[in-house]
């Protein structure tokens, strides 16, 4: 068994990878070749949005829109400490200061009320409104963006998220990197906030062989931005240089590769909703005492992942898994507030109490839309 099955869905596109590539290969422009904006705009009537700007990676489609705004030192960004390295990271890089907002224990996603307090906070200079550490907020920082992120596929409360940051004038980032395919209502993914950026990671929920990613946004200024700094800031033409970029574009191979795949996509997301739901049943049948993942009204998640919480015993039943050969994972083990990277800002154990026992509660079962149900009763027959 696989964490995450790929070759079962290469195997119904194979033929099709194989023309595409090959497609490429013949007329040999391997970079912003026509397939890349055939992808953009294909995902983009998807979303729902004027503008998709594809780019080298997940976490690039995270710092271009930071740094198309402009936002650096003695700037806040506000985002969840329960989530991959790259959402913060990317504030870092650009020398502004991630502060970190604990989460709503039920979505495991940035809690809106806390947020808005974390906000006033920072504005404020007082952690009496929320516990930011006084080493950052001596440093009077101005708050200008907020990076939610819909963990594990799940979107965060944007009905909440949205009109708070357009009431503070933040930026409102969608870290769609696990989310792409869900929605809230008939809005989906990658149509929230100012910009949103996903990953075509391999093991996405919509991913490539290889590196990728792609940011949605209707704001046409800020798209235009955004096309420059991916090409080190080009202008008019390549040897016209109007800002300091990056290089940061997706090849044409793997826009060919994503292609093919968009085929399945569709039936690949309700796949994904089929085979949680199934978790779901078998897991209150037979493991009452489980958490089993929300899924709020009107939402539809990605399903990157399928996590479980397990109020006691988690190490204990991860290894009960391995002991049989079931792949399993805790995402994420550590809070970003308590890594080594960030150990200057001056958070403790107990500073964002909801996401540090989470961390130690959480456990992701193989999963994906290709997992089969006797598989699926394999693993949960080990954790009973």
């Amino acid at each position: 068994m696989q964490f995450v099955d790929l070759a079962a869905q290469q195997a119904l596109i194979r033929e099709d990878l194989d023309r595409r590539i090959k497609r490429v290969l013949d007329h040999g422009q391997y970079i912003m070749g026509p397939e890349v904006a055939e992808l953009e705009e294909t995902l983009a009537e998807y979303v729902g949005v004027p503008h998709a700007i594809s780019c080298s990676s997940g976490t690039d489609a995270l710092i271009l829109p930071l740094l198309a705004r402009g936002i650096g030192p003695g700037d806040a960004v506000f985002t969840t400490p329960f989530t991959f390295m790259a959402t913060a990271e990317v504030i870092s890089l650009l020398g502004a200061t991630p502060i970190f907002v604990d989460i709503e224990p039920d979505t495991f996603n940035i809690d809106p009320t806390q947020l808005q307090a974390a906000i006033q906070a920072v504005r404020e200079g007082d952690a009496s409104f929320y516990p930011v550490p006084q080493k950052i907020l001596d440093q009077g920082l101005t708050p200008k963006a907020v990076i939610a992120v819909d963990l594990f596929g799940l979107p965060a409360d944007y009905e909440r998220i949205e009109p708070l940051c357009q009431a503070e004038g933040l930026m409102l980032i969608e870290d769609a990197a696990q989310s792409f395919g869900g929605a809230i209502g008939e809005r989906r993914v990658g149509s929230f906030g100012d910009a949103a950026a996903t990953s075509f990671f391999p093991a996405k929920p919509f991913g490539g062989y290889g590196d990728g990613g792609m940011v949605f946004t209707a704001d046409a200024e800020l798209a235009e931005v955004m096309r420059s700094l991916r090409v080190h800031g080009q202008g008019a033409d390549r040897y016209d240089n109007v800002r300091i970029g990056l290089n940061a574009r997706l090849d044409t191979l793997q826009a060919a590769v994503l292609l093919a795949k968009w085929s399945l996509f569709a039936d690949e997301v309700a796949l994904r909703q089929e085979n949680a739901g199934r978790y779901t049943a078998l897991i209150k049948e037979q493991l009452p005492q489980v958490v089993t993942p929300t899924l709020p009204a009107r939402y539809v998640s990605g399903w990157a992942q399928y996590t479980l919480r397990f109020v006691q015993g988690r190490d204990q039943r991860k290894a009960a898994l391995d002991a049989i050969g079931v792949p399993s994972a805790i995402y994420y083990p550590i809070p970003l507030s308590l890594q080594a990277a960030y150990a200057g800002l001056g958070y403790r154990p107990g500073s964002l109490p909801d996401a540090e026992r989470i961390a130690e509660q959480v456990l992701s079962l193989p999963f994906g839309p290709y997992i089969q149900e006797v598989d699926q009763q394999q693993v949960i027959a080990a954790l009973a």
